[in-house]
């Protein structure tokens, strides 16, 4: 057991603001030898490289700026102003342009006081010495769209957390035992499970942009009842045994009043998000909260693309609240799901009494008297390969 002296040994504190005084030392250094050498030329080289060093990064957020407005406006911005959002997001408003326009104000007035040829070393030191000032006191800090960057590039965002948390915590336990529980579950309540189609076997995971998500979806829309539980699942978890997971199965009503069964849940982590833009400490707003969702979602889809134990056994829905007026819009969205899969099944799917009607199929039932199995195997052969065409012998 360690003391609380050992885990403050353990645990980091917050970076403080020795940085900024070891910056500031050797430019009150440099600025006090130049004001005992040449005073009258203090202000011009001051302006000269304050310029040096905030033109740059001006010209790289015009950079940063064509890619957002071109590639960025409308899914990261949602088509608003671009001076509101654009400009500070790429460094184009705020320090930086502050700095710049000072600098530019000093040159002026510094008029014919300008270093020339031969003050060019004193130019370089005044540079040196005031890069580490201007970088630590936020100056020429990174912009937002850098940030952004550097942690999408890297997954260090919330968002990265949440969905490798929500994957390994839960999908993965839960997704390869889902269609053996659809199938208790349809046992248990007189259901035919073919009647399920293949969309309705798989569990639905709502994802909203605004991550305000209700505990019941009967609440939201009159159109989705819920039916009952999936049988429950166990499983021994970081020292709880018999870890209990379930899953609720809801009915759809369409338009013709057609219900339609299906497993369909919120993805809870978006609890946490929706949490944290509500607490002012996190420091987490709206907009930061809406961009999270977009990438809890879209690193949530590329984890489970690549996962062999959930293949085939969630459908990710992403949905807009734009649409938020139509009090159907959750049933309509789940249905218009539930339909596309439906489609696609049907296409890969052949039908049953084609299938026996088949001339091979018939063939192969009248031969081994066994039914045909829909699932492709591989059939290994032992004999020697031989020729595609029979050669044939020479006439002439």
């Amino acid at each position: 057991m360690q003391c609380p002296r050992e885990q403050d040994a353990l645990i980091p504190q917050p970076r403080g603001n020795l940085p900024k005084l070891c910056a500031a030392v050797p430019v009150a250094v440099t600025i006090g030898c130049m004001l005992l050498f040449s005073p009258e030329k203090l202000l011009g080289w001051i302006a000269m490289a304050v310029l040096m060093l905030t033109v740059g990064p001006l010209l790289h957020g015009l950079c940063l700026l064509a890619e957002e407005l071109i590639y960025h406006s409308n899914t990261r911005y949602r088509g608003q102003g671009m001076l509101s959002h654009m400009l500070p997001a790429c460094g184009l408003w705020g320090k930086t342009l502050l700095a710049a326009g000072v600098a530019s104000l000093m040159l002026y007035l510094a008029g014919h006081h300008l270093p020339h040829k031969g003050n060019i070393w004193e130019l370089l030191v005044l540079v040196f010495v005031l890069y580490p000032l201007l970088k630590v006191s936020g100056v020429l800090g990174p912009s937002a769209v850098e940030v952004s960057d550097i942690c999408e590039g890297r997954k260090k965002n919330v968002a990265h957390g949440l969905a490798w948390s929500f994957y390994l915590g839960y999908l993965r336990l839960v997704l390869p035992h889902l269609e053996q529980s659809i199938a208790a579950f349809c046992a248990t309540h007189q259901l035919n499970n073919i009647s399920w189609g293949r969309g309705s076997r798989k569990l639905l995971i709502l994802i909203p942009l605004n991550a305000n998500i209700s505990h019941k979806l009967e609440d939201e829309d009159e159109n989705i009842q819920f039916y009952d539980n999936l049988p429950n699942n166990e499983i021994d978890r970081a020292g709880v045994r018999g870890r209990v997971y379930k899953h609720s199965v809801y009915r759809i009503m369409d338009e013709n009043r057609k219900v339609h069964e299906c497993v369909v849940e919120y993805a809870t982590p978006l609890l946490t998000l929706y949490n944290m833009s509500q607490e002012s400490s996190a420091g987490f707003g709206e907009p930061e909260r809406r961009q999270q969702v977009l990438l809890f979602f879209r690193t949530l889809q590329d984890i489970l693309e690549h996962s062999l134990e959930c293949r085939n056994r969630y459908k990710l829905i992403l949905l807009n609240d734009e649409q938020e007026d139509d009090p159907h819009f959750l049933s309509k969205a789940i249905l218009r799901h539930l339909e596309q899969q439906e489609r696609e099944e049907f296409c890969l799917t052949p039908n049953p009494q084609q299938e026996r009607a088949h001339p091979f199929v018939g063939n192969a039932d009248t031969n081994n008297g066994e039914v045909m199995s829909r699932d492709p195997t591989l059939m290994i052969s032992l004999e020697q390969p031989q020729p595609l065409r029979v050669p044939t012998e020479d006439t002439y």
